[in-house]
C-alpha cells in the first residue's frame, strides 16, 4: 500500500540545511491502523507531506499502491493525490458559506464525477459519519466533533485508498475525541487504511500499529511499554 525505502528530504536556505528526514523507511501494507507520533521537530509533518504527495524528496523511494511516484509530473502527483489519498486536519478546513453536502462536494467536483455520482457518494458519507441529517446545516451549527465527522465525510466521499490524519483530534475535548476515534476505527474495520499522526499516547495505543519518529527516521514500536517510555522521552524533550 505504502512502502518509502530510505527517503530523505532537505530543506535549504542561503544559510542553513535542514534534513528533516534521514533514511526514512516505513512500510504500511492494506488495512493497517498506523499511529506516528513524535517530539516536534522529528520530521511528523515533513513525513505526511511527502506521504500525501504535497512535497517531493531528495533521495530514496516511494511505492504508492504499487507505484513509483519518484520522477512524476505535478499532474501526475495531484491526479495519484486526488484518486488515492484522504486528508483529515486538525482544523476542518471546512468552508463556512458552505452547508456540509457542498463543504463534501468540493474536491468531488474537482474528481470530474457528475451531479447524480457526486450526490451519491455525499450521501452515503455523510450517513457514515453520522450526519445524514443535517446536510443542509452549516458548519458553526455543528459542534467541533461534528464538524471533525464532516471533514472524514469529505474525505471518505472519494473512496480514497487510505487516509491521512493530521492530528484529527486535537481540537476535541476528551469525549468528542473518543467519538471521532471510534469512527476511524470502523472505517479501517470497514477495509480503509489510516495513518493518523497524533501527540496523544492514549489514541495512539488504539491503534494497530505504532511507530515513532525521531530526527527524522522512524522506530517501530512493538510493545506497549516502549511507546511508554518513548512517550515519557518525548515529554523531557519538550515534545
Amino acid at each position: 500500500m505504502l512502502k518509502m525505502t530510505n527517503i530523505k528530504k532537505v530543506f535549504r536556505t542561503e544559510v542553513v540545511e535542514t534534513h528533516a528526514l534521514r533514511d526514512f523507511s516505513l512500510h504500511v501494507k492494506e488495512g493497517d491502523f498506523v499511529a506516528v507520533t513524535g517530539p516536534s521537530g522529528s520530521g511528523k509533518t515533513t513525513f505526511l507531506n511527502v506521504a500525501g504527495l504535497l512535497e517531493t524528496f531528495d533521495e530514496g523511494d516511494y511505492l504508492l499502491d504499487g507505484q513509483s511516484v519518484k520522477g512524476m509530473s505535478d499532474n501526475q502527483l495531484a491526479r495519484m493525490r486526488n484518486e488515492k489519498i484522504g486528508f483529515i486536519f486538525q482544523s476542518f478546513n471546512l468552508l463556512p458559506d458552505l452547508n456540509l453536502f457542498d463543504n463534501v462536494d468540493v474536491p468531488l467536483r474537482y474528481r470530474g464525477f457528475n451531479a447524480k455520482e457526486r450526490k451519491e457518494r455525499i450521501v452515503q458519507a455523510l450517513e457514515t459519519v453520522g450526519l445524514g441529517s443535517r446536510m443542509k446545516h452549516l458548519p458553526a451549527q455543528l459542534s467541533g466533533g461534528q464538524q471533525q465527522r464532516v471533514a472524514i465525510a469529505r474525505a471518505l466521499a472519494g473512496e480514497p485508498r487510505f487516509l491521512l490524519a493530521d492530528e484529527p483530534t486535537g481540537n476535541l475535548d476528551s469525549a468528542m475525541a473518543q467519538s471521532v476515534l471510534e469512527l476511524l476505527e470502523d472505517i479501517n474495520k470497514a477495509g480503509t487504511t489510516i495513518i493518523m499522526v497524533t501527540h496523544d499516547p492514549i489514541l495512539a495505543k488504539r491503534a494497530g500499529r505504532n511507530v515513532f519518529v525521531r530526527d527524522g527516521q522512524v522506530t517501530e514500536v512493538t510493545k506497549e511499554a516502549e511507546l511508554d517510555e518513548l512517550v515519557q522521552k518525548t515529554a523531557q524533550v519538550g515534545g
